[in-house]
């Protein structure tokens, strides 16, 4: 395809209630949208980039400045998704930046063709199961009463944010209340260190799905040694940045599930490639989430429809996070959503939504 053109638009998006991690607490997103226009169609692209690098070491100004200045003039003057892989590769990191390029053509691409993400990536299903994250709150009972209500809402899985002075007891808490029934998992987002592994330990009672990402990003060998210490399965997320960095995990037995993020590794066409690798090698993926809205949620609900995601996602509904989406919001049904099936992402922003919570564009032609 030519692209005659892309537009960066930065929106404001206010979350319902604040979100709150072990590195921080958002109250809104930043959000970074790219949108690529070509003869036959356009396309859209969503950052995933945080407004501070907490997560990982991108942010979204950083995002939109690599974009403007190094990744679309790397541009051939034609090109489909594969070629902008192989256009962007000598630039180093700003994986967050390059998938929302590469899901932008991606999207204008399939469009074009008439074809669906779903049907692009070899989705198996029309609908997948879906979970929630649970933040860190200020209190168990408030806790509870959160988790209550997701589980009323229909979610299949819950997953609880952790860090120091907050796991053993909000955990004992939830499985007291409700039971060993419900599919549970914490997700540290780094907060530990292997000093910690006998402290960790004591979450074995409590029969988890995984453990996600206990110790620093860059461990695999520390995240190896624990592996050995916990009868809870350790689940991989900020590690995993490639396929590579997937193969290096699963041959040290760093972990024994990834949890697939499309932004954190440069798109979807390497999140199919992990999720092939990792399903060749018998270990279980998921689906994560970062606060997206319906354009970057359409795209993670199509991945996840792949048979090897057996676990189900953060892949929430939209009222989780936003009051009011710019796409036509996504519905939780009996705790699935449903894989869109029209062309490209299959969804559109809602013009007079968007332009509500546009805080700038840009147009920049090619």
């Amino acid at each position: 395809m030519k692209i005659t053109g892309v537009e960066l638009r930065r929106i404001a998006m206010p979350l319902v209630a604040p979100f709150r991690t072990s590195f921080g607490t958002e109250t809104s997103r930043d959000v970074l949208l790219v949108r690529v226009v070509t003869p036959d169609a356009e396309g859209w692209g969503e950052c995933v980039a945080m407004s501070e690098p907490l997560y990982s070491s991108e942010f979204v100004d950083g995002a939109a400045e690599v974009i403007k200045r190094f990744l679309l003039p790397s541009l051939p003057a034609e090109v489909d998704a594969y070629g902008v892989g192989r256009a962007l590769e000598p630039i180093k990191g700003h994986r967050m930046a390059k998938a929302a390029v590469e899901t932008a053509v991606l999207d204008a691409q399939l469009r074009a063709a008439g074809e669906s993400f779903g049907r692009f990536l070899g989705a198996e299903r029309d609908r997948v199961p879906c979970g929630v994250s649970v933040g860190i709150m200020d209190s168990i009972p408030e806790l509870l009463e959160a988790v209550g209500g997701y589980l009323d809402e229909g979610y299949v899985r819950i997953k609880l944010k952790i860090e120091p002075g907050w796991d053993v007891e909000p955990v004992r808490a939830v499985r007291e209340r409700f039971g060993d029934d419900v599919l549970l998992q914490v997700d540290a987002n780094a907060a530990y260190t292997l000093v910690d592994a006998r402290h960790l330990a004591k979450l074995d009672d409590f029969e988890l799905l995984l453990i996600e990402q206990p110790l620093a990003n860059d461990d695999f060998v520390q995240h190896a040694q624990l592996a050995k210490q916990l009868r809870t399965p350790i689940c991989l997320d900020e590690s995993i940045e490639s396929a590579e960095h997937a193969a290096a995990a699963i041959a040290l037995g760093s972990c024994s599930i990834v949890n697939i993020k499309p932004g954190r590794i440069g798109g979807y066409l390497e999140a199919r490639r992990i999720h092939d690798l990792c399903r060749a090698h018998g270990v279980a993926v998921w689906c994560g989430g970062m606060l997206e809205t319906g354009l970057g949620r359409a795209a993670n609900v199509a991945l996840a429809a792949l048979p090897g995601f057996t676990l189900p996602g953060d892949t929430s509904g939209s009222r989780r996070y936003y009051a009011t989406d710019i796409t036509e919001p996504f519905e939780l049904r009996d705790g699935h959503l449903d894989v869109p099936a029209g062309p490209g992402l299959g969804v559109e922003p809602i013009q007079s939504i968007l332009d509500e919570v546009t805080t700038s564009t840009e147009w920049i032609t090619l």
